[in-house]
């Protein structure tokens, strides 16, 4: 196999390309946050972050942050014309309420039928860390997973079925990873499409799983 990893800023450009126009999106704590450097400011896409901000823009110039206005990872951003901050709990009601088109998450795993586990390893010494992840997964019209193929040891995060504690059940619509994308169905894993030199077949053995094209 010769095949190049997606960095982190084409996975987010990747995720980015696939939001539609007009689209309420929110983006979750890590690698997620980047996607909103790389929406073109000609689209109309708004971002929510859960701390309680609507119409967030891209990362501030070095120089330029301001750390009164947060994403909910403490990371400075900026504030397009007509966006606004409010309370948590304002917040959390956009989010259970149905008025999120997209969210978009880390993982530690996603069962190949879209099960979510995001918030706890299970480990004994792990410091579980679920925030608005459960609402997010279920409160929103379309759940998105962020994050990389496999694991630091080799192993992959998309699996048959999730052995850590459950984000949510059957959420997940799409996976984007470093080394591909991927829908998940009730009927398992569908690749959209994966970096150049990594065969669908590759693809699946990686993973461990048989794959539908």
């Amino acid at each position: 196999m010769s095949y190049t990893r997606r960095s982190k800023d084409e996975l987010a450009a990747r995720v980015a390309q696939d939001i539609p126009e007009g689209a309420s999106v929110n983006l979750g704590i890590g690698q997620p946050t980047l996607v909103a450097n790389h929406i073109q400011a000609s689209r109309e896409v708004l971002l929510q972050s859960e701390n309680g901000v609507l119409g967030m823009g891209p990362a501030p110039a070095k120089g330029l942050e301001d750390y009164d206005l947060i994403n909910a990872g403490k990371q400075p951003v900026t504030l397009l014309p007509g966006g606004s901050y409010f309370h948590h709990a304002d917040s959390f009601a956009m989010m259970r309420g149905g008025h999120l088109d997209i969210c978009v998450l880390g993982a530690f795993q996603v069962s190949e039928t879209g099960d979510l586990a995001n918030w706890h390893t299970g480990e004994a010494d792990a410091i579980p860390a679920v925030g608005g992840a459960m609402d997010l997964a279920i409160g929103a019209k379309q759940t998105w997973v962020m994050m990389d193929l496999l694991t630091k040891q080799g192993q992959s995060k998309l699996v048959k079925a999730c052995s850590y504690p459950l984000t949510g059940i059957g959420c997940v619509k799409r996976v984007y990873t470093d080394l591909a994308t991927l829908a998940c169905t009730p009927l398992g894993l569908v690749v959209i499409d994966t970096v150049p030199g990594l065969s669908v077949q590759d693809l699946s053995r990686l993973i461990g799983l048989p794959l539908k094209v």
